[in-house]
């Protein structure tokens, strides 16, 4: 009986729902701890596609999970990393779906600059590690420059220094690229500008620059973090335009300054490196110009001196000349008679080579060469015989070769004539059966369709005792059609009738009846 009594009473303690009870933690903890700054070193950080920040905040003993909306990430100027000592900034919250605390993080600063040092020391070495650093991927500055790139604020007193500076040394076309120089917007802005410059076309409608200036002035180690970042180093050693990193004063340092070309102190010095200061070139090359007419007139000097005293040393003209003249003069004088005797040589040798041909020597090269064609003749007259022949029982071969095949051929395609003709029997009267059968098959539907087509006709319904009746040749189906017919017809399934209507019985003239139910018959 002890198992179907009431439990005992529990006192006045208020009974919760589950999310009564969740609601309540939910807002005393909001309530106790609306802002707070908690120090301690990031642990496990995943950012999903949503674009929010989840990682963990933990020291020696204690865990806390932390969470920063997308929009939160946008304004952090640090974004924590895995191994970084951290203060964030945030409020306590719960998650009633997991049953667990968290700290929504709206800001995070690193915990003294000791921390930023380190995380900057481990991602230049990581960096360093893949050769984006070295110095056999530097390229030389353009001693002078068509157009140069600035990639800077153009709010600033940077682009006024530098433009300045341009100004007084050597006026260039200058293209500036206002980008952000601080905050979350400065490294993908930066990164942007160098990829932007490296993409125009040369030719184009906007001149490509031929050497790019990454600018900023001084700031603390967070203003100028933005050029720390991975995105900006490696958009720098990509560069195919050689690039002047000078971002912030002498003794400040950025991971873009090991990655660039060339680093500047300030600035204004990155201007200078640009281009040459055009007074001194032009003193220079008024410099150059003399020393290059005083060296081209004391050259002619030297040379003209020279060679008149090669001059005297040389013979006279006509001394030169005597030795070849006599020498001329009598070979000349042995040409005629050289060639008259040539001429006689010649001419007994044609007499003695003439003299050997004669009408018989002649006639006797006829008969040898007749002869010789004979021979040929009848030799190759027996060749082409003995070739007709080789090739006649060639073809005497071939064709006592070929009469059993054909034969052999003829009698195969006789009996695949006989085997096709009856296959064409067997499917002729396969077709003959199967037209019968349809044609069987369709008459004997007709049939049932006619038997239908009686059954539901109307001759069938009359010898159920009713009748049709037709006024003036239709048929009548309502009363005043009836009574308007002047003949009307019954038809019984045994025959037809006739019938007067009402108007036909009704006379012309007279005292009007009280109407009467006439006879149909």
């Amino acid at each position: 009986m002890d198992m179907f009594e009431d439990a005992a009473p529990q006192g006045n303690q208020p009974e919760y729902t589950v999310s009564e009870l969740s609601g309540a933690v939910k807002r005393v903890i909001e309530g106790e701890f609306g802002l707070v700054r908690v120090r301690g070193e990031v642990g496990r950080v995943s950012r999903p596609a949503s674009g929010h920040l989840y990682f963990d905040l933990k020291d020696d003993r204690s865990v806390i999970a932390a969470i920063s909306w997308k929009g939160q990430v946008a304004r952090m100027q640090v974004r924590p990393e895995e191994g970084m000592e951290v203060v964030a900034t945030g409020r306590m919250t719960t998650f009633p779906g997991q049953s667990k605390y968290q700290l929504i993080v709206e800001d995070v600063s690193p915990a003294g600059a000791g921390a930023l040092m380190a995380m900057l020391e481990k991602r230049r070495a990581a960096l360093q590690s893949e050769g984006l650093f070295d110095a056999a991927r530097k390229k030389p500055l353009p001693f002078l420059p068509e157009v140069i790139g600035v990639v800077t604020s153009p709010s600033g007193a940077v682009i006024r220094d530098i433009l300045h500076r341009l100004r007084d040394r050597f006026p260039r076309h200058v293209l500036i690229w206002p980008v952000a120089v601080q905050g979350q917007a400065c490294a993908p802005e930066v990164a942007a500008a160098i990829r932007g410059f490296n993409a125009i076309a040369p030719g184009g409608a906007i001149p490509r620059p031929d050497v790019l200036i990454v600018a900023r002035g001084g700031g603390s180690l967070e203003d100028l973090w933005g050029f720390n970042e991975e995105i900006v180093v490696r958009a720098a050693a990509e560069s195919r335009i050689p690039l002047i990193s000078a971002v912030g004063h002498e003794t400040d340092t950025t991971l873009i300054d090991y990655a660039s070309d060339r680093r500047a102190p300030t600035p204004t010095a990155a201007a200078e490196m640009a281009v040459p200061v055009r007074l001194e070139l032009l003193a220079s090359v008024d410099d150059l110009a003399a020393r290059l007419s005083r060296g081209l007139a004391q050259g002619l000097t030297l040379r003209g001196q020279r060679m008149r005293d090669l001059a005297r040393a040389l013979p006279r003209l006509d001394a030169l000349l005597a030795s070849p003249a006599q020498r001329l003069d009598n070979a000349s004088g042995r040409l005629s008679s050289g060639l008259t005797l040539c001429v006689s040589r010649k001419r007994g040798e044609f007499e003695r080579q003439s003299g050997k041909v004669s009408p018989r020597a002649l006639q006797s090269l006829i008969a040898n060469r007749q002869e010789m064609l004979v021979r040929k003749a009848d030799g190759l007259e027996s060749r082409l015989t003995r070739r007709i022949d080789q090739a006649r029982a060639r073809y005497d071969n071939w064709s006592s070769r070929l009469a059993p095949s054909l034969a052999r051929l003829l009698a195969s395609a006789a009996r695949d004539l006989d085997r096709d003709r009856k296959r064409l029997s067997d499917i002729g009267e396969r077709l003959d059966a199967i037209a019968l059968k349809r044609l069987e098959d369709k008459h004997g539907r007709l049939e049932a369709l006619s038997r239908v087509h009686s059954n539901l006709g109307y001759t069938e319904t009359l010898k159920r005792g009713y009748a049709v009746i037709r006024g003036d040749g239709k048929v009548v189906t309502r009363r005043a059609d009836a009574e308007n017919a002047v003949a009307l017809e019954i038809e019984f399934h045994d025959g037809k009738l006739p019938a007067i209507s009402g108007k036909a019985s009704t006379p012309k003239k007279g005292p009007a009846k009280p109407p009467e139910q006439g006879s149909l018959f």
